[in-house]
């Protein structure tokens, strides 16, 4: 069995489709959606792309699918319960502009679909035994680590587990690395990545091959521009054309790197 593993997608449709024509050509069995296929500029016309594919597809949910739903629920009970943040704190403005733009999007045809995905989904996979999928770790879907994690921060979190492989994403950029005994693999972001312009993924069985997907950016950048994504702008700048460096990500994610 071939699984595809496509995480952070962030409502980028136009890298969507190009990694789906990917997928065709290497002959995958199943995909695994890993989380935060939302907030993002094509929310509705992405999550209809993945639900309509006619190939065997789980999802799990990620802190993006957790926040529009909160977004959604608090519209009617008049309070947010969930902020999709590693403080759990409300984040700025800005960001919740772009939770209330998504929830208006999919509030009436989605909110029941977002709601039945599970936090994890684990697979036997050809050559790699039993993996295991999450948005970021077991324990939450907001935690951050990166490649440069200090092993002893995750050996509580990882050691336990009896799987040979866990695949995450949330942070947007592809590693692999041992946890103790575990391989831990992340899929990096089909929509928002860092590092060069393209979508990530990953292929899964016999072996991890870590991929990335080239297409039009020029192209697709005009074609988020054209929506109305409060951030449209922005995002077809910095997560088609020219995506922050990795060096950029590590800086970002540093103040709320996992601790123990």
């Amino acid at each position: 069995m071939r699984v595809a593993a496509l995480y952070d997608i962030h409502g980028n449709l136009p890298a969507l489709e190009a990694v789906l024509q990917d997928i065709r050509q290497a002959n995958v069995d199943r995909i695994v959606v890993g989380g935060d296929v939302v907030p993002g500029p094509m929310p509705r016309e992405t999550l209809r792309r993945l639900l309509d594919l006619d190939l065997p597809t789980h999802f799990i949910y990620g802190n993006g699918e957790r926040a529009i739903l909160a977004q959604i629920a608090g519209a009617r009970t008049g309070s947010v319960t969930y902020w999709g943040t590693t403080s759990a704190a409300r984040p700025p403005e800005s960001i919740i502009e772009i939770y209330r733009w998504t929830a208006a999007q999919l509030q009436s045809e989605f909110e029941p679909v977002l709601a039945r995905w599970p936090k994890t989904l684990q697979l036997e996979i050809d050559g790699l035994g039993q993996v295991l999928f999450c948005h970021s770790t077991l324990r939450s879907e907001t935690e951050v680590f990166t490649r440069l994690t200090a092993e002893d921060r995750l050996l509580p979190l990882f050691e336990p587990l009896q799987v040979s492989m866990l695949v995450c994403g949330h942070t947007h950029m592809q590693f692999d690395r041992m946890i103790g005994r575990t391989r831990v693999v992340n899929a990096g972001s089909v929509g928002m990545p860092f590092g060069e312009p393209g979508a990530y993924w990953l292929l899964l069985g016999p072996d991890v091959q870590s991929r990335r997907t080239l297409y039009d950016f020029t192209q697709a950048a005009e074609r988020i521009r054209g929506t109305k994504y409060p951030q449209a702008e922005e995002f077809a700048v910095q997560s088609v054309l020219t995506p922050p460096s990795e060096e950029k990500m590590l800086e970002l994610f540093a103040p709320f790197e996992l601790r123990l």
